[in-house]
């Protein structure tokens, strides 16, 4: 059974405003559990169904999208974020905080979405895909973007090193190597990502 999220269950914008701040509370919560960093410019928020879904009635409830229509134009863009079992989904942000630092980071960490990787305790190695149109879309050859979507696949022996602890979460740039141990915390919830 797909996680996509369909028209259905999208809340009209009077019937989300009514539990919009419990579930706010409850995402903000959760995502505390799957955003990672990784070195000081790179964060990772790691997505699924119910981050997608906050994002999707965000959005409508901002720019007031109320026909069938708009909602179904969001959820082409955020569905491929919802990780089917065996992937696991991010959303890849770099952090840079002036004006300056985005001039010298952004060219040279141009290519950055395809180095994400998950370091297994056994040497293994699961390199990140990206959906090719993303890549046209938000890399140039001079300069990358703010933010990317990223995914992974992992077979049901990876899944296995992955959630026995002692992974890591890191980025093989040229420009820019850094990793992240990942916690009990994170497992637990990749555990649903990965198996459901």
């Amino acid at each position: 059974m797909t996680r996509q999220l369909a028209l259905t269950d999208i809340a009209d914008l009077r019937e989300y405003e009514r539990g919009r701040e419990e579930f706010r509370a409850e995402i903000i919560e959760m995502k505390k559990r799957r955003r990672i960093p990784v070195g000081p410019h790179c964060t990772l928020l790691f997505e699924n169904r119910e981050t997608i879904l906050f994002q999707i009635q965000e959005m409508a409830r901002v720019e007031k999208l109320i026909t069938d229509e708009a909602i179904n134009d969001q959820l082409r863009a955020y569905n491929p974020l919802i990780p089917e079992p065996g992937m696991l989904s991010a959303t890849l942000f770099i952090e840079l905080t002036t004006e300056a630092m985005l001039r010298e980071w952004l060219p040279k960490l141009v290519g950055i979405e395809k180095h994400l990787v998950f370091l297994l305790p056994d040497g293994h190695v699961v390199r990140c895909h990206v959906d090719p149109a993303h890549g046209e879309q938000l890399t140039r050859e001079d300069m990358t973007a703010a933010v990317h979507y990223i995914n992974w696949t992992f077979e049901d022996h990876e899944i296995d090193a992955l959630l026995g602890g002692g992974a890591q979460v890191a980025i093989d740039h040229p420009a820019y190597q850094h990793s992240t141990a990942l916690t009990d915390v994170n497992l637990l919830e990749f555990e649903r990502d990965l198996r459901g």
